[in-house]
């Protein structure tokens, strides 16, 4: 008695969890709570699919107890055999043309909305000038942070992605090492970021992202790289058209910005000698470097994708990456005091284009 009634309290208690962790979600980064267009088609889908699922468990389970309780030995005896339907066409029938009927529900609109995300004929769409109209960002996923480049901007940034709202932002997808996977929950799906070849989808912001908890829409990684795979988060701030026009602006003012090792700000000269090797302090260029750009370091919502943005944590992950986000590339670079860490962190909290 007592054992069977220690298993309904577990069960009791699973179903007060399932309905607390159902509210759990958060704006910025629940699927739930979608802020675009592509995340609300989805979220549609989702709830489609469910419901007809739901439907079929319902039916199904209803069935299996009527059955249950009506032919049940105690009512019907020992020696009392049911009507036998095998080989009865018409639930033949039912039985396959119900689910037959189902699944052309399920996949009509699935097959419309895939082919619907997959169409980036736009982003090679030009103007009068020949310049292409749509706003497209190359996606490099590294151990383990993002770099963002656009290209028609000729602008480059990291861990950090801004784009406008209201209108489609296209991606290219590339991994610079292993197999990643980039994943704005509250915005749209997820797509695979490969070494072997590009993949391209799009997504919209439908809201500034200012007006959130943290400011911020959370991305992930949603594919298994490494042992730092949960830590490998970016942000995204979404911005009015303006806004991020006059962001554009001031990325592309910073050109030809870099560190002097003769400064007489010690963060900046030991900045110079011990990073600027690996980081670069300047929007413009092109991507590919060894480490995360770092133009808007003091912009950020976070430090190394998830540390606290304090003087105090980017001094804690300058002198200790590894144990902080182990098998990233950072690890063994660097040989600075604990001092000198703390001048390197207070000049790139300086580092903004924002303030």
């Amino acid at each position: 008695m007592m054992k069977g009634l220690k298993k309904w309290r577990l069960f009791s208690l699973l179903a007060v969890m399932t309905v607390f962790l159902a509210a759990c979600g958060e704006e910025h980064l629940s699927t739930l709570k979608p802020s675009g267009a592509v995340g609300k088609e989805q979220l549609n889908l989702l709830l489609l699919t469910t419901v007809i699922m739901t439907i079929v468990v319902i039916i199904v389970s209803v069935i299996y107890l009527l059955a249950f309780v009506k032919f049940r030995r105690s009512r019907v005896g020992e020696d009392v055999m049911p009507k036998q339907v095998e080989g009865s066409h018409t639930l033949e029938v039912i039985w396959t043309v119900i689910p037959i009927i189902l699944l052309i529900i399920i996949s009509v609109p699935v097959l419309t909305a895939t082919y619907k995300f997959a169409d980036v004929a736009a982003m090679e769409e030009v103007d009068e000038n020949g310049e292409k109209t749509a706003l497209t960002v190359n996606v490099t996923a590294k151990l383990y942070w993002w770099e963002f480049e656009y290209p028609n901007q000729g602008i480059v940034t990291a861990q950090e992605l801004v784009v406008p709202t209201d209108e489609k932002v296209y991606f290219n997808l590339i991994a610079a090492d292993v197999k990643h996977s980039f994943w704005i929950p509250a915005v749209g799906g997820k797509m695979d970021t490969n070494v072997e070849n590009i993949n391209k989808f799009y997504l919209q912001f439908d809201k500034e992202s200012k007006d959130l908890k943290e400011g911020v829409f959370f991305g992930k990684c949603a594919e298994l790289c490494g042992p730092s795979h949960a830590l490998m988060d970016f942000k995204v701030k979404a911005l009015e058209p303006e806004a991020f026009k006059a962001w554009v602006a001031a990325m592309q003012a910073t050109e030809g910005n870099t560190a002097s090792a003769e400064s007489s700000d010690l963060g900046e000269a030991m900045f110079a000698n011990s990073c600027l090797g690996c980081h670069a302090i300047s929007g413009t260029g092109v991507s590919g470097a060894f480490g995360p750009n770092l133009t808007t370091f003091g912009d950020r919502n976070r430090v190394a994708g998830f540390m606290a943005h304090t003087v105090e944590d980017t001094v804690e992950w300058i002198m200790n990456p590894e144990p902080n986000k182990p098998g990233n590339l950072m690890t063994g670079k660097y040989n600075v005091t604990e001092a000198e860490a703390q001048a390197i962190a207070e000049y790139l909290m300086t580092l903004s284009v924002e303030k």
